[in-house]
């Protein structure tokens, strides 16, 4: 296979929603629970996606302000239809958000910050628009390891071509563990930071159930899957199906992993 140039971008929440926007919203409101913020605090979502952490913040944390913002005018547009008046959307980047200096009580990014070019810009401009004592806060895949559905994917992508090696997510994000966002959060100046592994299950009816996000073409794996020729996209479906785990009843049990970091500015 000749070498391949897959996007990490996402442009269109539905694709998303198939394949991960539906475990990042059960990720979410126990990723707020570990904060355990006090009522009436201004919030802002940097990347907020389709949403998801959006949403659970207005549900389950009585802001007093919740901001939400993505560089996706298509995500944008899910999530303004999913949210609707409960938060204020704005078109931005993690380097550049629209909000003035030390206006915001609580940061927080969802699924994001791997995809962040340079994570201590995005961190010095969280910091820039919190208030002293703010907390910064952010939650990734643990995709080298405990990210199972997309690792079946890659270790199966890889054995049948060792050139799909260069863009499975666990290698390229090596951010997305306990050790690399203490670090980052830590040279980011931030203060008291803390990680925790969140857990959740990833419950498929059947393989079509697993298999059928991947056609979706957005996000690595999926554009990985959909760049194949058809041929090669059967063998790697065959390859996938023949080493998944089964329940009894056919359903696949698998286990997703999130890795969350919290740490304060000096006040």
């Amino acid at each position: 296979m000749t070498a391949m140039q897959i996007s990490d971008s996402w442009e269109r929440g539905s694709p998303y929603e198939q394949y991960v926007g539906r475990w990042s919203r059960q990720v979410a409101p126990r990723f707020l629970a570990w904060l355990d913020m006090p009522d009436a605090q201004r919030w802002l979502d940097v990347g907020c996606g389709t949403g998801a952490l959006c949403a659970a913040i207005a549900d389950t944390c009585a802001p007093s302000a919740l901001t939400g913002v993505d560089p996706s005018e298509g995500f944008l547009k899910s999530a303004r239809q999913y949210i609707g008046s409960r938060a204020v959307l704005h078109s931005g980047n993690a380097s550049s958000v629209p909000l003035p200096d030390a206006s915001v009580d609580v940061i927080v990014s969802g699924l994001v910050l791997n995809f962040v070019p340079d994570v201590g810009a995005a961190l010095a401009e969280m910091s820039r628009v919190a208030v002293g004592g703010g907390t910064i806060a952010a939650y990734v895949w643990d995709y080298a390891e405990k990210m199972e559905l997309m690792r079946y994917f890659w270790d199966s992508a890889v054995e049948l071509s060792a050139d799909a090696a260069r863009l499975d997510e666990g290698s390229r994000f090596p951010l997305c563990n306990q050790e690399a966002l203490t670090s980052a959060f830590r040279n980011a100046g931030l203060h008291a930071v803390e990680t925790a592994a969140i857990d959740i299950t990833t419950a498929f009816a059947d393989f079509n159930d697993y298999w059928t996000p991947f056609l979706g073409g957005q996000g690595p794996a999926p554009a990985y899957a959909m760049a194949l020729s058809e041929d090669a996209r059967s063998r790697l479906r065959d390859h996938i199906q023949h080493r998944l785990p089964r329940e009894s009843d056919g359903s696949i049990q698998l286990i997703a992993r999130a890795w969350s970091v919290r740490g304060s500015l000096a006040i």
